[in-house]
């Protein structure tokens, strides 16, 4: 595969040069309220691209289609690569100088086929973790900044070791952004190094990641309750609630804090609260913590979420589109609405 190069310096810094940089914006203000009335808002959701050559091919020419819809955001949950491609390092400066394309601020939040995945042998038959670390070093390399030719400053866990996990606030909505992948959150077999079990550092490692990722949606709910906000948006790679297969519990178990912390926090929450995922690669809107839905029973959650609605982006072979998302004027039943953009062919 041959892989583009870009001598564009990032912008972070070039303004670094010319010492325009500003001066830290509060991460969780609603940055630029003034400017946008509501219902004017939006932003736009990608993952799990791009997939395969002709996807790395087109890609570009996505981006510059989202750029001229003209979002305040960009977020993209996840997997920028499929599973069976190599893990080498200079596919993650081709994705970087795909995302230094974004006119508006992009927050990417990594997903498993570009770490925890890069063990199989089709990968490269790398350490996942110092896949994790390289990917870090180069999507995260200014934390508590966005990614784009725009960044924004961001509320960030980079302190603890995971610049990954960030917050925001816009238009009394609050997102949490966390790392959590699919693979069971990373806890699958090492098999291509030869391993049939999780190894003590990688249970650790995901242990670690996880504790952090629910301290970002305490702190997340938290706040909006403080606040009074409308709505609550997490944003996260794996689909914990995946309807195209019946998964073992060895396929879903290290989830479960983090869906009894979801129960548990909606239910204090009197507004409304949005989980985006990628992952299984196909749109769906659902309720999976409701009142009477299985996935209580498949988890062993006590209580239940009907103020809960997920959203899973289209990905992978269905990634004919991407999804924009508007925050609605006070008022309206739902704090958030959205549409499928599809990409327009040449």
């Amino acid at each position: 595969m041959k892989l583009r190069r870009t001598a564009l310096p990032t912008v972070l810094a070039v303004l670094a040069l010319v010492g325009t940089v500003a001066g830290p914006a509060s991460a969780s203000s609603d940055q630029g309220e003034e400017q946008h009335r509501l219902g004017q808002y939006s932003f736009a959701i990608i993952g799990d691209v791009p997939y395969g050559d002709a996807q790395i091919a087109a890609f570009p020419a996505w981006i510059d289609q989202i750029n001229a819809a003209d979002p305040e955001l960009t977020f993209h949950v996840g997997d920028i690569k499929n599973g069976s491609s190599r893990c080498d390092d200079p596919y993650y400066a081709l994705i970087k100088s795909d995302f230094d394309r974004f006119k508006s601020p992009l927050i990417y939040t990594p997903g498993d086929n570009e770490w925890t995945d890069c063990h199989r042998v089709n990968n490269g038959g790398y350490n996942p973790l110092e896949r994790l670390a390289f990917d870090r070093s180069v999507f995260f390399a200014h934390p508590g900044w966005s990614l784009g030719q725009h960044p924004i400053r961001l509320d960030t866990q980079a302190r603890r070791g995971y610049p990954e996990n960030v917050q925001l606030r816009r238009h009394r909505v609050d997102f949490a952004v966390i790392h959590v992948v699919g693979s069971n959150d990373g806890l699958q077999p090492w098999s291509g190094l030869g391993n049939t079990a999780a190894t003590p550092e990688q249970t650790a490692a995901e242990a670690a990641r996880m504790a952090n990722a629910l301290k970002v949606v305490h702190e997340t709910f938290a706040t909006a309750r403080q606040r009074h906000d409308r709505a609550v948006t997490v944003l996260l790679q794996a689909d914990m609630f995946d309807p195209t297969y019946t998964p073992a519990w060895t396929d879903i178990s290290a989830f479960q804090p983090l869906v009894q912390s979801l129960v548990d926090e909606s239910r204090r929450f009197d507004g409304q609260v949005y989980l985006v995922n990628g992952d299984s690669h196909v749109y769906n809107d659902d309720q999976p913590l409701a009142a009477g839905s299985p996935w209580l029973t498949t988890y062993g959650i006590t209580g239940s979420a009907d103020n809960l609605r997920r959203i899973t982006v289209d990905g992978s072979s269905n990634n004919n589109d991407w999804l924009k998302v508007t925050i609605n004027p006070h008022g309206a039943a739902d704090v958030l609405s959205w549409e499928r953009v599809p990409y327009e062919t040449p």
